[in-house]
């Protein structure tokens, strides 16, 4: 391999000639590569020496720069900073990227051979590419584990090995086109047939990759955590864990409910845990018989309980009129996070305002039906105008 990059190289440094090209000769081709460079160092010892001690020095430097930033990142406090991302970057710069930078830099002032220095461009080219791509992995990993280092450590731990692995190979698939691209391949045909490749395994593994993004999505996006209470579609669940595919909600019923996480995001979600207050909405309801006074006297009756026990009155009024009843309603905050609070707070109101309206002679509605009966006439018969009282046989007496 790396003799015909030299008998490549020194072709192509030789001028054009009308007649056919001769079959090459490998051992002759090295011979005059030999031949050529000692020259080359014969006449340019001493600009070879100072390009030398340059570029070690250039290599010492970066190295010292290197090895004080990692120092530094290392010892900055907590996981997933930037600074820690920085360093994890550092760590992963190659000793030999160094050290072909140092040479590149210097190789120009030496005047080397074309054959050298084409050489030295290509693995300039190679090594500085992937030193590039492992940055950017790591720099994309970093962000990702920063992004989501609060709360889903089980769930990245199992997505980082998927994750790493799909942005391998977007990276690395990227510098080889580049690198191949510096090497003059025509890269045309390569990108199209990567293109095509990754549409084919993105529609086979569709539902997969659907679930997948859902997931990071989840992650990042943070609508809900391990731990709090979600509404999702009709079922209220606490969301015990978070996975690729899936996401597990414990119902308010006990039953473990395991939903996809395409399915999961669709629907319309509704998360409790950062409610700082709740709302608690009563429906009163009371018979038609109710005096109208009381009707009015009712709403600040209702409010007098709501502040009784220390919460926030939202209001009181008239609804509607039912078919059996006069319906009121009553609306009040629970400053509480506490499910179990906002619990007892309504049922200390409920029992609170029940007691009240006793108190004050209000009587509580419920369905009923009333049946006259009236003869051909339109004359009432049903109920009587006044009650039938029927006589009790006295005991002892006919």
């Amino acid at each position: 391999m790396t003799f015909s990059i030299l008998a490549a190289a020194t072709a192509a440094a030789k001028p054009a000639s009308t007649k056919p090209a001769a079959a090459t000769n490998p051992i002759e081709d090295i011979r005059l590569w030999w031949d050529s460079s000692v020259a080359w160092v014969n006449s340019h010892w001493l600009q070879i020496g100072i390009a030398i001690a340059a570029g070690l020095a250039i290599y010492f430097l970066l190295s010292m720069v290197r090895g004080f930033a990692l120092k530094r990142a290392q010892a900055a406090p907590g996981e997933f900073t930037l600074t820690h991302i920085v360093g994890r970057v550092l760590h992963k710069t190659k000793s030999f990227v160094l050290a072909i930078i140092a040479l590149r830099l210097v190789a120009g002032y030496a005047q080397p051979p074309a054959v050298i220095m084409q050489i030295i461009q290509l693995v300039f080219t190679v090594s500085v590419v992937l030193q590039v791509a492992i940055w950017a992995r790591e720099i994309i990993l970093g962000l990702i584990q920063r992004r989501a280092s609060d709360g889903h450590n089980e769930t990245l731990s199992n997505a980082m090995g998927i994750i790493r692995l799909l942005i391998s190979i977007a990276l690395f698939a990227i510098a080889a086109i580049v690198i191949l691209d510096n090497m003059g391949v025509n890269v045309t045909g390569l990108v199209a047939g990567l293109g095509i490749g990754g549409i084919a395994i993105g529609l086979a593994a569709q539902g997969i990759f659907s679930d997948l993004f859902a997931s990071l999505s989840i992650i990042f996006d943070r609508p809900f955590r391990v731990g709090e209470t979600i509404r999702y579609d009709t079922s209220t669940a606490t969301v015990e864990r978070i996975g690729l595919k899936s996401t597990r909600l414990r119902s308010i019923n006990g039953e473990l409910l395991v939903v996809s996480n395409t399915n999961l995001l669709s629907k319309e979600i509704t998360n409790f845990a950062h409610l700082h207050r709740r709302r608690v909405t009563f429906l009163i309801s009371v018979i038609y018989q109710t005096t109208p006074t009381m009707l009015r006297d009712l709403p600040a009756l209702l409010e007098a309980q709501v502040q009784a026990a220390g919460h926030e009155f939202i209001r009181s009024s008239f609804v509607t009129f039912g078919q059996s009843s006069l319906d009121f309603e009553l609306l009040f905050d629970v400053y509480s996070e506490d499910f179990g609070v906002v619990t007892a707070a309504r049922t200390d109101v409920g029992i609170r305002v029940f007691e009240a309206m006793a108190e004050a002679g209000y009587e509580f509605a419920y369905p009923t039906q009333t049946t006259f009966t009236a003869a051909p006439d339109g004359t009432m018969i049903l109920p009587y105008a006044e009650s039938v009282t029927m006589k009790q046989p006295v005991e002892g007496k006919d």
